[in-house]
């Protein structure tokens, strides 16, 4: 109800399992499902990896009242996008949903803590990725958990110029998505 009263988004299906999720998806072809971890029958990690696996395109941020290491990582290791809990407020909710339709990765704050804490130490041959000191400082916020739209507030610059550095990071380290970057930054001691 809050996504189709928001006049932002447009719900086209909801399930309650993961039973019928191939076959609505190849239907609907949303660009972002919101996934829950605790259903009946698959659970909402598998169903990541196998839409991900049919659906490439398609965006899956779990919503779930989970917080515990594994579960994030499991998640995150399946293709999940994003991480949000359902005690999320509805504002934040909508702001997290409007920061992943401009290109970021919604994550609640304790859960972007959690998965910089599960990346491996420093001990990671360091490689040369040649990233532009104002790249560095934009993979850097990217790494506390900075949006799009915080990025830009603190850099002085547009969302577009973000986008635009965040494209080139993730060109220049081989990633597609934020939280790809920030693993690699870290795994990488980039920051």
């Amino acid at each position: 109800l809050l996504l189709e009263n928001s006049g932002r988004f447009q719900v086209v299906f909801s399930l309650h399992d993961a039973r019928t999720l191939l076959e609505q998806t190849e239907i609907f072809m949303p660009r972002l499902l919101l996934m829950d971890i605790d259903m009946p029958g698959i659970n909402g990690i598998e169903a990541v990896k196998l839409v991900k696996k049919d659906y490439p395109s398609v965006d899956v941020v779990m919503f779930t009242v989970f917080e515990d290491d594994e579960k994030i990582f499991r998640s995150v290791m399946a293709g999940a996008s994003g991480y949000l809990l359902k005690k999320t407020p509805p504002d934040k909710l909508m702001e997290a949903l409007d920061d992943f339709v401009q290109g970021g990765a919604p994550m609640t704050g304790s859960v972007a803590r959690k998965v910089l804490q599960m990346v491996p130490g420093k001990e990671s041959k360091k490689e040369d990725f040649d990233l532009s000191a104002h790249e560095t400082n934009v993979l850097q916020l990217l790494v506390k958990g900075y949006s799009y739209k915080m990025i830009a507030a603190e850099l002085y610059v547009g969302i577009d110029g973000v986008r635009f550095h965040i494209k080139k990071i993730y060109d220049k380290l081989h990633v597609h998505s934020a939280t790809e970057a920030v693993s690699k930054a870290l795994k990488n001691s980039i920051v």
